[in-house]
This record gives C-alpha cells, structure tokens and sequence, in this order.
C-alpha cells in the first residue's frame, strides 16, 4: 500500500502484550459486540484497523494508549456459527496518534499519522543482521518456558520479517514489547531484541515482567 492510500483516521484495537509488524500476518478471534462492529464497519472501507497497545493507567473500558501502534488490513474474513469473527490481519505501517476522536460507535477512533514510519512500506531487504545467536537465545528461553515453535519456518523468513516475529511471539512485558515496536530501524531493533532478551536469561526466567 502506498502512503496516499493509508488512511488517516482509524479504528483502533487496543490489545495488551501484543503487538504487530509491518509485513507479518496474525489471526484474530473477534467476539466482543464492539469490536464486532468494529470489523463490520472495516469490511465496508478500507479493511484496516489500527493494533495498540493499551497502558497500565487510565478507565478500566477505556485505559489510555500508547501513542504508537501498526495499521493492519484484514485479509481474511469468516463467521462461525456462534457469531464470532475470526479475521486474519497483515501488517502494513506503524502510525502515532494524533488525537482521538469522539464517536457514536462503540469501539474507538483516532486520528493518526505516519510520517516516522515510512520506511515500513519499503521493500529493502536488511541483510545485516547477526541473526543465529540470538536465534539460539530465544530457542533457549522459549524451551524453558514450554513455548511450541516452529523453528524451521521462522528460519525461512527474510532477517527483517525474522526479528519482527520473534519480537511479536516474545514473552516480554507490555513496555517492553512497545519498545520494539517503536524502534525505527531494524538493526536498532535487533540490538534491544537481544538486550532484553539476555535480562530474561541472566534472571533465570524469575524476570518479573514475564506474563
């Protein structure tokens, strides 16, 4: 998608601990009646719903955001018969909220922009990462903690779309996902990947941000 076709305001889909990357693709089960009309109301514009992390403060329904998050469009639609709608979203662009906006909806709305992002809708490839040992440290971290991975899969990803999923699948903390996610470029991304991730190793796995 080019930056003219991002839309400017979104709805947002505030999920805690998780977070998404340009170019990855997550599934997601839709069964709050907000957020299930928040999908309907997608599925008749653009297809694309804003993921953000909510933070630790503001009303229980209603906490207060992070300021970053990703834009994602739904690629995949299908209704169960109990009414739920699980979706399939890929990531296309991290955006900062402007500002949020007041709605008749029950689901939320902002105003956003995504000019510290762009570099998110090119398709350079990042060959300079050191990839093996920090893959050998998440596989360490991931064994000790009875995560199922498919190794072999996420070997055959592209270095960029590499660290993006190990830091989407990452047992870390809410701020430090969203740290991640902030971080422009790939290789600085790497680099805070594999610093979080030796804190979580040094501990032991007793790291209290582990959820």
């Amino acid at each position: 998608m080019k930056k003219e076709e991002l839309p400017t305001k979104i709805p947002v889909f505030p999920l805690s601990n998780f977070i998404i990357f340009p170019d990855t693709t997550v599934p997601l089960n839709i069964f709050e009646p907000r957020y299930l009309q928040m999908v309907d109301d997608c599925m008749k514009s653009e297809r694309c719903i804003g993921i953000v992390q909510p933070k630790r403060s503001g009303e229980l329904k209603k906490p207060d955001l992070f300021n970053i998050g990703c834009i994602g469009k739904i690629t995949s639609f299908n209704e169960t018969e109990d009414g739920r709608y699980l979706i399939l979203i890929n990531g296309l662009c991290r955006f900062k909220i402007q500002k949020e906006i007041e709605t008749n909806r029950l689901y939320r709305e902002c105003n956003v922009q995504y000019e510290d992002y762009l570099e998110d809708l090119s398709n350079k490839k990042n060959e300079n990462l050191e990839l093996s040992k920090i893959i050998n440290k998440f596989k360490s971290l991931f064994e000790k903690l009875g995560y199922s991975i498919d190794w072999k899969e996420l070997e055959n990803q592209d270095s960029k779309k590499m660290i993006n999923s190990l830091a989407m699948a990452s047992p870390f903390s809410i701020e430090e996902k969203q740290v991640l996610l902030e971080t422009i470029n790939i290789k600085d991304r790497e680099i805070k990947l594999d610093n979080i991730i030796d804190t979580y190793l040094k501990d032991n796995f007793s790291n209290t941000t582990i959820q």
